[in-house]
């Protein structure tokens, strides 16, 4: 029987109370973070020994010591400061009865976060952002016995005690082009941006076509400048026809090539998105834009806590800060089966129920990757339209 237990979030107005219903099966399960922020070459970190515990912090018998690892500074602050606030938020909504979050910077070297975080007794990792910090900190919280559930994405860094909470192309990509073969789209072109994001969507949409029974007709790689964009478009042309062309990058690019597609056709083309798009609410302003299909997560709750995060902090979140808050709600969850002074409950983080968020449900695959249900949005000319609503469950 699936254990629900009721969470009040005060959302945008202060005095009005939005009831969020947590529904987990005895335990919970939770997801990874956006790649809005670029994935870099793999980091050769070599073998760490875990430092041995041995607090820095006051004694705080009560509650669990969580240790939240993002970028506070430097490149990518903007979007760490988003999650560790959002995180913050979280602890406030729910009572922090449970378990006490403590906030390291990543910027000046993760290892060096980590190894501080095991030093004052922290027992769960939340973080890192970056895929090459994930690699940096493996190996010691391994060590140590300390499960990481990292905000990155990519599916690379996953397993061996870590979990990525990121919301991954592959699923993104397989939600929207499931969708758009429902609707009768059978022959696909792709086109990617070099580097590894555009080389695993391109795989993604070699499996997923051929899962569903759609064909791949063309696949071309691009740079980003103007005049490699048009000859990859030019020789999208050279192929057999198709009737769809999955756009493997960013909102911005996908805007520079969707005038290019629909010139390059004689007939009507349907254009497909990533997750990547979730971050630009302009893309409407782009006429060979409209009518667009991409896949993400819901934004229902994650607009009511954007709300809240203004009046707060007086400022816009970005996309990535659910992140943030949805792991201190696992977190917080899963203390109810997490014994005082004794290790995480690691069989908590694969319970099939799952768990429902900001960004709605998700679960970890025995691989250490977030499922998620998603939704499929058609771009319009004021803004998104949900065509195809995200489950409220994610079966067996």
């Amino acid at each position: 029987m699936v254990k629900c237990v009721q969470v009040k979030l005060v959302l945008g107005n202060p005095s009005r109370l939005v009831r969020w219903s947590l529904g987990l099966c005895g335990t919970l399960v939770l997801a990874g973070c956006s790649t809005v922020v670029p994935q870099g070459a793999p980091v050769n970190a070599p073998p760490v020994v875990a430092p041995p515990v041995s607090s820095e912090l006051p004694t705080d018998v009560g509650r669990h010591r969580v240790a939240l690892l993002v970028p506070m500074t430097g490149q990518y602050a903007s979007a760490g400061q988003s999650i560790a606030n959002a995180a913050n938020m979280a602890v406030l909504d729910t009572g922090g009865q449970t378990i006490r979050v403590t906030t390291y910077d990543t910027a000046n070297g993760a290892l060096a976060a980590l190894q501080k975080a095991l030093r004052e007794g922290n027992q769960l990792i939340l973080g890192p952002l970056l895929a090459d910090d994930v690699r940096a900190i493996a190996p010691a919280a391994r060590a140590a016995h300390v499960p990481v559930v990292s905000f990155s994405n990519d599916a690379s860094v996953a397993g061996g005690g870590v979990w990525i909470m990121g919301y991954s192309p592959n699923q993104s990509i397989g939600r929207v082009v499931s969708y758009a073969h429902d609707k009768g789209v059978n022959a696909i072109a792709g086109l990617a941006a070099s580097g590894v994001y555009g080389q695993r969507a391109s795989t993604a949409l070699l499996h997923v076509a051929e899962s569903v029974g759609a064909q791949v007709v063309s696949m071309q790689n691009y740079e980003h400048n103007p005049a490699s964009m048009a000859g990859a478009v030019a020789k999208l042309s050279g192929g057999s026809a198709y009737e769809a062309v999955m756009i493997a990058d960013n909102g911005k690019n996908a805007v520079m090539l969707a005038p290019l597609i629909r010139r390059a056709s004689s007939a009507p083309v349907h254009i497909l998105g990533t997750e990547l798009w979730s971050v630009d609410r302009t893309l409407g302003q782009s006429p060979a834009m409209q009518g667009a299909w991409y896949a993400s997560v819901p934004d229902g709750l994650f607009n009511q806590l954007a709300s809240k995060y203004r009046v707060r902090f007086n400022k816009a979140p970005n996309r990535v800060a659910s992140l943030g808050y949805d792991s201190v709600l696992l977190a917080t969850k899963i203390a109810d089966d997490w014994r005082n002074g004794g290790a995480f409950p690691l069989n908590k983080l694969t319970d099939k129920g799952g768990f429902s968020g900001i960004d709605g449900v998700f679960r970890f695959t025995k691989d250490g990757i977030a499922e998620r249900g998603l939704q499929v949005n058609q771009v319009t000319a004021t803004g998104v339209t949900v065509v195809s609503p995200a489950p409220t469950s994610l079966g067996n």
